[in-house]
Order: structure tokens, then sequence, then C-alpha cells
């Protein structure tokens, strides 16, 4: 029974260690909808994204994380400046192109916990005083929960923990909601994740639940323009759960003509991210290094990140300052 005990606190480390029962992405702002399932089609592209991320290599059990998205727009008619009678040039928008859908593929791995599994989202935009969208978006997301009975040994083979239903996985379904305000000048976003708190029972019924928490997301950022290409733009992202103090991401990057990007942020948990990225055609490239400021930093070679991006759909339909990448 001690080793169930133990499993029972690794399987609580998410907790400890900076609630990582979802993972964390350093490049969110490159593509919020991970984060957010109202950012799907709130730029008015065709995009998809590959994200690969790799916490803590060379420390065993260490999270890993993969996930491929997709999102698009429905458009119906282009967007366009009209001449008002008595006033001046104002735009627009149409009626119609107000919904957004899109999806994600993942594979989470974190300690003894596997999570394989997919999001479904529905995402309605709307236009507040002409040039100011607020999108409010649901997902659907369902996952195999699995532990990963291959980094486990048992001295006692008659031990409950092999006959519980973790040991084969079983399958979640959970939801998440999201809203999003967008403008030329600033971007703010509130999310909730894992609405139904799903529960999986350790052992007999002699054990606590482990319950997978609500996750809530609240991130800003503010775009300042210092000339025709350069923009420089702050940022910040607060994560929290039901159980956990809030964990914050407080940033700043510079864009060079939408082409190219570099930043720098600092996490509360005690870790310094820089990041990089470029545009080629419709393709983006980006990566990111966390340089932990604790011990764990002695015995690792740092979190790397990268994002693979391509965006179709680039026309004048497209009101040019949503959510540049």
């Amino acid at each position: 029974m001690k080793k169930l005990v133990l499993i029972s606190i690794l399987l609580l480390v998410g907790k400890m260690a900076v609630g990582q029962q979802l993972p964390l992405y350093s490049q969110y702002l490159h593509n919020k909808y991970l984060i957010n399932p109202a950012v799907a089609g709130s730029d008015g592209y065709t995009s998809f994204n590959l994200t690969a991320r790799e916490q803590w290599i060379g420390y065993s059990g260490a999270p890993r994380t993969f996930s491929f998205s997709g999102q698009t727009r429905m458009l119906k008619k282009g967007y366009a400046i009209k001449q008002a009678i008595f006033s001046k040039k104002v735009y627009r928008p149409p009626t119609d192109g107000r919904v957004g859908l899109g999806s994600y593929v993942f594979s989470d791995k974190n300690g003894l916990v596997q999570r394989t599994g997919f999001q479904v989202s529905y995402a309605y935009h709307m236009w507040l005083q002409n040039n100011t969208q607020l999108s409010m978006g649901l997902a659907f997301t369902g996952y195999h929960f699995k532990i990963n009975e291959d980094e486990l040994n048992f001295e006692d083979p008659n031990e409950p923990w092999m006959n519980n239903e973790l040991r084969r996985g079983i399958f979640v379904p959970d939801a998440s909601f999201g809203i999003y305000l967008l403008n030329a000048k600033y971007s703010f976003g509130f999310s909730t994740e894992q609405l139904f708190g799903a529960a999986a029972k350790i052992g007999d019924n002699a054990y606590r639940n482990f319950s997978m928490d609500r996750h809530y997301y609240l991130f800003g950022t503010y775009n300042i323009a210092s000339g025709r290409y350069i923009e420089i733009s702050p940022s910040v992202i607060v994560r929290m759960s039901e159980q956990l103090n809030p964990l914050a991401d407080i940033g700043i990057t510079y864009s060079y003509d939408q082409s190219f990007w570099t930043g720098l942020s600092y996490r509360s948990s005690g870790a310094l991210i820089g990041n990089f990225g470029m545009k080629y055609t419709n393709m983006y490239f980006g990566y990111a290094f966390d340089f932990t400021l604790s011990q764990i930093q002695r015995v690792t070679y740092g979190t790397h990140e990268i994002t693979v991006a391509v965006k179709f759909g680039d026309s004048a339909r497209k009101y040019r300052w949503l959510d540049r990448f």
C-alpha cells in the first residue's frame, strides 16, 4: 500500500508544480486558440498550427506536449469601407460571416499521467462600435486518460492498483468556454477549461479521488506602434485553478513588419522565457526557450517549444489588424 500512496503523491505533483494538470504554452500569443475557444476564426483566416513542447529535457517524467490545431471563419461577404452621405467614411462590417470553427488533437504526458484527445469548438463573433470585435466560444473535449503502467514496478502482484481501470485507461468528456475582445490596439480574453471537473478513482474505495480541476485563463495584450514597421506589445497572462494560486507570465514582444518578432517574459513561478520567430510567405516559425530559475535547471537542458503554422485566405476580405501573429 505504500506504493499506492506514492503513486497518489506523484499524480498530485501537478498541483504542486505550477498546476500542470494542463500543459503550459510559452508561445500562447501565437495560437491563443489552444487556451480559448472563442479565438476560433477571430482573425478571418484559415490556419493550421503545430506545437511541440519538451519541458525540463533530461529530467525523468517531465511534461511533454504535442498539439495540432486548425481554425477558420465562415465568411460570406467581404469587408468594405463605405461612404456615408453626411459624414466621413466609416467601416461597416457585414452581418454575415460571424461563425468561427476550430478543432485540435493533442497528446500530453506529465509524470505517470498520459492524456490523448481532441477538441471541437464553435465561436460567434460580433462587432461593437464598428471596430471592436467581441467573440464567445464553446468547446467540447474528449480524451483518453491513462496511467503509464510501464513506469510502475510492484513487488506485490496482488496490488489493488493493478485491477483499477486507470491501468487500461478511461475516456473523459469535458467542455471549455471563453470570451475574447479584440481591436487594433489591444486584445483581452478569459476562458475556463475542464468545466465538468472529471474525477478518476485511485485504487479502491479507501482512497480519495483524483479530480481534474477547473482551470482559468486571463490574458491581455496592447500594441504600441513606434514606427511604420515596428510594433512593441506588452502582454500578460494569468493562469489558475481551483486549488492553486495564480501563475502569471509578464512579457514584451518586438515585431518588425509582421515578418520577424522576438520577445522576453518572466513567469512568476521563477522562469525567464525567450522567444523569436519569422514569417515566410504564409508560413510562420516560432521557437521559445524557458530557463527555470530554480535548482531543477541544474539537472535539465531547459524547456524547448517549437511552433509551425500556415495561414490561408489573405485577401481584401480580411481586416488587416486582426490578431496579428
